[in-house]
């Protein structure tokens, strides 16, 4: 991929025959993963670079007052709000983890393919799809823009969803988050920690056909 440049990106919904054959992390248990795909259409947005997949977008059903066992170590903490319950569709998608750079199954990244807007694209092409489908709202917990708390959590930034036509309906500071921040010596000097950890609930209105069209 050229410097700056997605021209060589092409970007598709991830379906029932892509199990298995996709890298897999944060998806789960491949039964119910396949229970997703046939509910909503599809589990995630794929990037490839020819043959390559390069990135995906993760998102599933949003589960109203779903609450992660495991704080920010489970795909849960994604779809977990803090008890809050904003007023949605029926047919509300909730955005998961963002692979961006990911080749294979683990933890590894491309660096080659981060820092280029592919995250952004990824987003573009679920609004464009969700819309096409007929999904009632997007919502998504958004991190602040800080690429190093990105990275670790593995999410998009607050900055990026306002720029997409997501409002933030709240705001709150992530104690374990924090927490993990600071025993990991994430946060720089002069960065206040309840700052950096701070995440908001964004949602993007599709119930009057307001999609976006992908560039």
């Amino acid at each position: 991929m050229e410097s700056g440049s997605l021209s060589s990106i092409r970007f598709r919904p991830m379906v029932s025959e892509d199990i298995g054959h996709v890298p897999m992390n944060c998806h789960g248990d491949a039964t119910e993963l396949g229970d997703r795909i046939r509910e909503l259409g599809a589990a995630a947005i794929l990037a490839y670079d020819g043959n390559q997949h390069v990135g995906q977008l993760q998102f599933r059903k949003h589960r109203p007052g779903l609450r992660s066992g495991e704080g920010i170590f489970s795909p849960d903490w994604w779809g977990d709000f803090a008890g809050r319950r904003p007023d949605l569709p029926d047919r509300t998608l909730c955005i998961y983890c963002y692979h961006v750079g990911q080749l294979a199954d683990g933890e590894a990244r491309d660096q080659r393919y981060q820092g280029r807007g592919l995250g952004a694209a990824l987003l573009d092409r679920l609004v464009d799809w969700a819309d096409a489908n007929r999904f009632g709202a997007i919502v998504a917990k958004a991190v602040p823009a800080n690429t190093v708390v990105m990275r670790f959590m593995g999410g998009q930034s607050d900055d990026i969803y306002a720029s997409r036509g997501f409002v933030c309906v709240d705001r709150w500071v992530d104690h374990q988050m924090r927490a993990a921040l600071l025993e990991r010596d994430l946060i720089t000097k002069g960065e206040a920690p309840e700052s950096v950890a701070t995440v908001g609930l964004y949602m993007r209105d599709l119930s009057a056909g307001k999609g976006i069209t992908s560039t």
